[in-house]
């Protein structure tokens, strides 16, 4: 990309991120891949456990006992599965928020060599992914488990107590939390959306990433919101375009209304959404990972004249930052683009 680097408006930042994603299809795809994959990896394994205990069971006792080796089985492999899908979320968006670094810096990247960028800090990008999604999902699912049975509770206290029923109050007020948790989920989210291209780019902590995040989020979380309700919406068409036509293709099959072939149906189209949400996830993902990249650097072009540091640089006026030791790199406080130009 050699255009002059100057605020965009949020239409260029669409526009810019259509046009990165369109022509480095391929390796994005491929970034966005690995994690996904994992995930639906995993997912099918629970499903097919499920179909597979439940259809060699022909009694009531031999369902329950199928039922409980499935769960079993969901159990052990969760165990491995949750630790699996977080480094390869974590390692995933790091990577992709350093080969949308580079595009957004007209370098060359490819698959290979944006994950194995990712690796080599890839504990600093699983701690970072950790930290956000605790204050994103975690708090606010877990203040809800909480807020449950205490409403349950002043139900049962004011029907003994005899003020008559209060499900009416009780439930507003449910009704209350839950939009407060959303609203909060949604300014969270945010917030500290900018933290992996922050931690990225300027091989920065955890901490200090959330923290430049919320900095650099500030004035521009109307635009975000915007990014992700298009993106959403983009995956909800992406999913429909997908399923009408294999829905009316499965209907039309010769079985389809016969009773014996049920299961067999119902399993397929489970199956059939599973690669559906797969693959609209690994299309739409690079979509977010771009957008919120460009917005990190947008946000820095406005609020640090980054534009004016990166044309003196390019002009050979100031020197580029040098790769540190392995030992050195935390101690780095705010480059330019470390690590950026890096193989």
């Amino acid at each position: 990309m050699n255009e002059k680097q100057h605020p965009l408006t949020l239409a260029e930042i669409l526009d810019r991120t259509a046009s990165l994603y369109r022509s480095r299809f391929v390796v994005f795809f491929g970034i966005g891949f690995i994690p996904v994959a994992t995930m639906i990896l995993y997912a099918g394994a629970f499903v097919a456990s499920f179909a597979w205990f439940g259809s060699t069971s022909s009694s009531r006792m031999a369902l329950n006992v199928g039922n409980v080796l499935a769960w079993s089985f969901v159990g052990v492999t969760g165990l491995l599965a949750l630790p699996v899908c977080l480094g390869a979320t974590a390692l995933g968006w790091a990577a992709m928020s350093h080969a949308a670094a580079r595009a957004f810096l007209d370098e060359k990247f490819n698959v290979r060599g944006a994950y194995r960028y990712a690796w080599k800090h890839g504990w600093r990008y699983v701690w970072l992914y950790v930290v956000v999604a605790f204050f994103v999902a975690i708090a606010p699912v877990v203040v809800f488990f909480i807020a449950a049975p205490i409403s349950a509770g002043l139900i049962a206290l004011g029907e003994r107590a005899g003020f008559g029923s209060v499900d009416a109050l009780v439930s507003g007020a449910m009704f209350l939390i839950l939009a407060t948790l959303f609203l909060y989920a949604v300014w969270m989210l945010v917030r500290l959306c900018l933290a992996f291209p922050a931690c990225v780019v300027e091989q920065t902590t955890a901490w200090k990433a959330i923290k430049r995040s919320a900095a650099l989020s500030k004035g521009t979380k109307g635009r975000i919101i915007l990014l992700y309700l298009l993106g959403t919406a983009l995956s909800w068409l992406l999913a429909l375009g997908f399923l009408v036509p294999v829905g009316i293709l499965l209907a039309l099959v010769p079985a389809a209304n016969d009773p014996r072939y049920a299961q067999t149906l119902g399993i397929v189209m489970v199956f059939t959404w599973y690669g559906i949400w797969f693959l609209v996830q690994a299309l739409t993902r690079p979509i977010y990972g771009i957008g919120l990249t460009l917005f990190y650097f947008d946000q820095r072009i406005r609020k640090e004249g980054f534009d004016i540091e990166w044309m003196m640089q390019r002009a050979g006026m100031i020197l580029a930052p040098q790769p540190l030791p392995e030992a050195a790199l935390p101690a780095r406080t705010d480059p330019l683009l470390p690590g950026v130009s890096q193989s």
